[in-house]
């Protein structure tokens, strides 16, 4: 084939001496035993994960879809009263609200003050440095509900009682450390030097940060915001706690209080349940690649 191939006047490649031709080397690259299990048995498992994971979420979703008193394992008429008997007659709409402040709030005083924190953590020396990190770890391993008594009684004091801020401190002062951390391993990651190029042109240690450090940290700032974001969204005991009317209530209380004493309105609270979870599934969505990336840099030291 080659001999003709020439005769019709197409050049033909002629691999170098000692290089193996494409076809060989695919067929080589077959036969390798290093090349790693078959796809699989990478599959199967995943897949398997993916069915566990997902059966919840079409559960809630069946409940929250088909007409009360329906058997149905299809959701089939759709149906959207049980999601107006939580928006309009549950109040979710006002818990919707408020916990979407919540997360706000919490996550732009966390992002804020874990740069300050990170940045001294990664940048500085000085003296008790590793006894500060270890209290760091350390605290994480504290439950929230071992703080609820001094919390009430400091924030009875600071007259903060049945209000939002209350909530919003408490979640920030808990996911500092953590966030912290992050922070500044991520900031390890950023070569000093560049920092110092932009002293020796006349910056501030302060604008430095702001014009070299702080683009850099955009996916390690991702991370931290959507982890204080999600968790401030999600959590359930300071709110029940700290706050006592309902116009001032979380998503998270709302659907404590659709679970009575006798009977618990199933369609209604999957419906509930999906209001809260839908805007994190969105969030998840968009930012998972700078997730990703923001967890991994900032867990290791550069």
């Amino acid at each position: 084939m080659t001999a003709a191939l020439a005769r019709q006047g197409t050049r033909v490649p002629v691999p170098a001496d000692g290089e193996t031709p494409p076809a060989a080397r695919r067929r080589t690259r077959r036969r390798r035993p290093d090349d790693g299990p078959p796809r699989w048995q990478t599959l199967l498992p995943l897949g398997l994960y993916l069915l566990f994971t997902l059966i919840p979420f079409y559960w809630m979703l069946l409940f929250a879809l088909r007409p009360a008193g329906s058997t149905a394992l299809v959701p089939w008429p759709v149906t959207g009263e049980h999601f107006e008997k939580v928006w309009n007659d549950r109040s979710f709409g006002t818990y919707f609200l408020n916990s979407t402040q919540v997360g706000i709030a919490s996550m732009v005083m966390t992002m804020a003050v874990a740069l300050a924190g990170g940045y001294a953590l990664a940048r500085f020396r000085f003296r008790l440095k590793s006894a500060f990190m270890l209290a760091l770890l350390c605290s994480q391993f504290i439950p929230g509900a071992l703080m609820l008594v001094p919390l009430f009684e400091t924030f009875r004091n600071l007259q903060l009682i049945n209000s939002m801020w209350s909530v919003i401190i408490a979640e920030t002062v808990f996911q500092l450390p953590l966030s912290m951390i992050l922070i500044g391993g991520f900031i390890r990651n950023v070569p000093e030097s560049l920092e110092e190029a932009a002293w020796v042109d006349g910056c501030s240690r302060l604008r430095a940060f702001g014009a070299i450090v702080l683009p850099m940290l955009r996916p390690g700032l991702i991370a931290v915001g959507s982890f204080a974001f999600v968790h401030s969204w999600n959590h359930f005991l300071f709110a029940l706690m700290f706050l006592s009317s309902q116009d001032k209530q979380t998503i998270p209380v709302g659907l404590n209080t659709l679970i009575g004493s006798d009977s618990v309105d199933l369609g209604a609270l999957a419906a509930g349940g999906v209001v809260a979870a839908v805007p994190v599934v969105i969030i998840f969505a968009f930012i998972q690649k700078w997730l990703i990336t923001g967890f991994s840099a900032g867990a290791v030291k550069g």
